[in-house]
């Protein structure tokens, strides 16, 4: 049977990021900078060096600038051109080339399930990726390439999983595996006692287009709100499952501590900032 590829995303940028106010009551949390770069960004480079060639970004009316920043800028592009900042030019360029992106709305916050079933006429009947917008992965082998390696080996739904502090399980969905990395279920945020793994999903995700199916059928769940979790859930009586277990660093933007850590991180690899900022982090230490 022929293998349909992974050539399409769906990136949910609906969210209020109430944690990260005031600044995000004009600043989308997607769009918080990593340095010098919003969030966002890295992860339609994860999507683009996946092989990913379309993506969905479901957002809300207060998400414009997400729609700006992806866009093409023709007046700042001729002001940089005019003033011979080539490098810059190539830089604001290159975002708007990277893949063809779409938007749609989600009206009211309805939850990741409502959400992402607005997809279903950009999917078709193609398998699709799911990534979350404040779930940033640094990682040598983009985190999705790995995800659609394992789909290609067993022809499934994929969850990208780690191992977390197993102190730390009722934070998160807890896969409960079958046999091997066969997942048989996934429990959301048990108590320590109750965790069947200490093996978490972060917000990567291939689901084939049958969880369509499922999400139209989905009741209110969780928060009073329809869950992406509770259709794969159903997807899972019917079809397979694995869990891939990535390679890489997981930052969770969403919450403060996490933002701070990913900067910190990935200025670490930067050459132009690496050293300065070392000097910095044992000077505050002493």
């Amino acid at each position: 049977m022929y293998l349909k590829k992974v050539r399409k995303a769906v990136i949910p940028v609906a969210g209020m990021g109430t944690r990260f106010l005031p600044v995000t009551k004009s600043v989308p949390k997607e769009m918080l900078p990593i340095i010098d770069k919003p969030t966002l960004q890295y992860i339609v480079e994860e999507c683009v060096a996946s092989g990913i060639e379309e993506i969905l970004f479901i957002t809300s009316p207060y998400k414009r600038n997400v729609e700006d920043h992806f866009d093409q800028s023709f007046e700042l592009e001729t002001r940089l051109e005019r003033n011979n900042k080539l490098k810059e030019l190539e830089i604001v360029q290159n975002i708007s080339k990277m893949c063809t992106i779409y938007y749609t709305r989600q009206g009211e916050p309805l939850g990741s399930g409502h959400a992402i079933k607005l997809a279903k006429n950009f999917i078709g009947n193609e398998p699709f990726a799911v990534l979350y917008g404040d779930d940033l992965m640094k990682s040598k082998t983009p985190v999705l390439k790995q995800l659609i390696d394992v789909y290609s080996k067993y022809d499934c739904n994929v969850i990208g999983v780690q191992e977390v502090d197993p102190s730390l399980v009722y934070k998160y969905g807890i896969i409960e595996f079958e046999q091997g990395d066969k997942i048989k279920s996934i429990i959301e945020k048990p108590s320590v006692e109750e965790a069947p793994s200490n093996f978490a999903g972060l917000g990567r995700y291939i689901v084939k287009p049958e969880v369509f199916e499922e999400l139209e059928k989905l009741s209110k769940g969780k928060g009073n709100e329809y869950q992406f979790t509770d259709g794969m859930l159903a997807l899972m009586k019917r079809q397979d499952f694995y869990a891939c277990k990535f390679e890489g660093t997981y930052y969770d933007i969403g919450n403060q501590l996490g933002y701070l850590k990913a900067n910190i991180a990935f200025a670490l690899d930067r050459d132009d900032l690496k050293d300065d900022l070392k000097a910095f982090l044992k000077e505050i230490n002493n």
